[in-house]
Parts: structure tokens; sequence; C-alpha cells
């Protein structure tokens, strides 16, 4: 599995922030404005331009201009890549730890015939 890991920590960084989840959200339900992004939240518009600038230097977003009005839509493709990245490595860990969970009620069994 070949992931640009920079492409991928800017992903997980503009997602750890709440407020940045919660613009995905909005754009989940298709492309807005800033204004209407910005409703939500105790923030000026300029704050949530920041937001999504985060947001668009991950590839998460889309911005463009529409005679004075910003749009903003969200992008699947790139949002894809991590979730490829995360069901990658939950496969691997669950397989993993079902090896343990077979060990462990092995060792169980073995106690109990003593």
């Amino acid at each position: 599995m070949v992931i640009d890991s920079h492409r991928l920590n800017r992903v997980f960084g503009a997602l750890s922030d709440e407020t940045r989840r919660g613009i995905l959200a909005q754009l989940a339900e298709g492309e807005a404005n800033v204004v209407q992004l910005a409703k939500p939240y105790d923030m000026s518009q300029p704050a949530i331009t920041k937001h999504l600038k985060v947001l668009e230097a991950a590839g998460l977003v889309q911005r463009w201009r529409v005679g004075r009005e910003t749009r903003v839509r969200a992008r699947a493709d790139t949002a894809q890549e991590a979730v490829s990245w995360i069901t990658h490595y939950s496969k691997f860990w669950q397989q993993h730890f079902d090896a343990v969970d077979q060990i462990l009620q092995q060792n169980g069994s073995k106690q109990d015939e003593r």
C-alpha cells in the first residue's frame, strides 16, 4: 500500500479539529458558501476561511469564486485515501488481536484442565 505520507499527515491534521470536521459534515450535504459554513459557529468568516485553507491544503475541499462569493465543496477522493489507510491498518490490527485472543483462549483452556 503506497500512500503519500505528507498528504496523509495533512489530512489527519485537518481532521483533528472539531470545527473542520463539522465543516466537512456540512459539505457532505452539498456545496456551500463561506457565510453558510460560518453560521453554526461562534466565529468570524475570516476564522472559518482559515479552517477552509487548512482543509484545502489537505485536499479535502475545493474553493472557487463566483462573483463576490466563495463557494466550497468537499473532495471525496482525498478522504478516500485516508479511509483506505485506516481500513488497511484496521485489518492488520484486527488480525493481531484475533491471534492474541486465540492464545489467551488456549491458555485459559489449559488452566481449566488443571
